[in-house]
């Protein structure tokens, strides 16, 4: 096997070992940028009417928890399974693909005030894994950055390489989807990606939903299939839009 990795390998090979042994640890082991803000306040500063919104603690209160999703558990995924760590250290081919990387990848899009990660496995197996990325944005950002994805979906259709540090990985296609909108959204969009890992074509799928200044990302990797040397065609848990969906409504 080549030292290099390709995206969204990485990830799912990696976790689906960790998922087999047991070895991910609990929802806190790991955190994302929201989640290294602290939340510390006094009671009265919490109850004062004049108390900014913190973008940060408002995704905590929304993120989904271990058991809210029926047939699925929800983790905080482990940051050294990551293709890439920042939008900085990721690399691409074609400027105009980068919001399709970043989708692809676990990384916010844009530039939001805060973001987090959570990792839905389990539905279908070990290896059926839905993350879900969710980021604030200021006002009216959150339009421009869908806006921006959905451009370099239609931009991007025939692929584009991808690195980050020594990791290298490429995509062969990235196609626009019609996909159901999820529940209270003020608007979507739905894409499909194509890679190819010794020899097999594997299809992962991603949505995204703009909740007013929020944007639910979801995206879907079959883990199992690339170890067991098969093509992959993996599907956003709709358990776990939905209940993304209620928790930002």
């Amino acid at each position: 096997m080549k030292r290099t990795r390709t995206a969204l390998a990485v990830p799912a090979l990696a976790l689906v070992s960790a998922l087999t042994l047991g070895a991910c640890g609990d929802s806190d082991s790991s955190s994302s940028s929201s989640e290294d803000t602290s939340t510390g306040t006094s009671k009265d500063s919490a109850k004062s009417p004049e108390k900014p919104v913190d973008p940060a603690a408002e995704l905590r209160h929304a993120a989904l928890t271990e058991h809210e999703v029926k047939g699925f558990t929800v983790k905080k995924p482990d940051k050294k399974y990551a293709f890439a760590s920042s939008q900085e250290q990721l690399k691409v081919d074609k400027a105009a693909c980068a919001p399709v990387a970043y989708a692809t990848n676990q990384l916010p899009l844009g530039t939001p005030k805060a973001d987090l990660i959570r990792l839905a496995t389990g539905a279908k197996g070990p290896g059926d894994f839905t993350y879900v990325t969710l980021a604030a944005y200021g006002d009216g950002e959150a339009k421009t950055t869908l806006a921006d994805l959905a451009k370099a979906v239609r931009s991007c259709g025939t692929g584009f390489s991808a690195k980050a540090g020594r990791n290298t990985g490429s995509y062969s296609s990235i196609s626009a989807e019609t996909a159901p909108e999820p529940n209270g959204a003020d608007e979507s969009l739905a894409f499909k990606v194509t890679t190819k890992y010794e020899g097999m074509t594997h299809t992962m799928r991603a949505q995204a939903a703009r909740h007013g200044d929020t944007i639910a990302l979801y995206y879907a990797v079959d883990g199992l299939a690339f170890t067991q040397a098969r093509p992959g065609n993996a599907k956003i848990g709709k358990a776990v839009v939905d209940a993304q969906s209620a928790k930002l409504a």
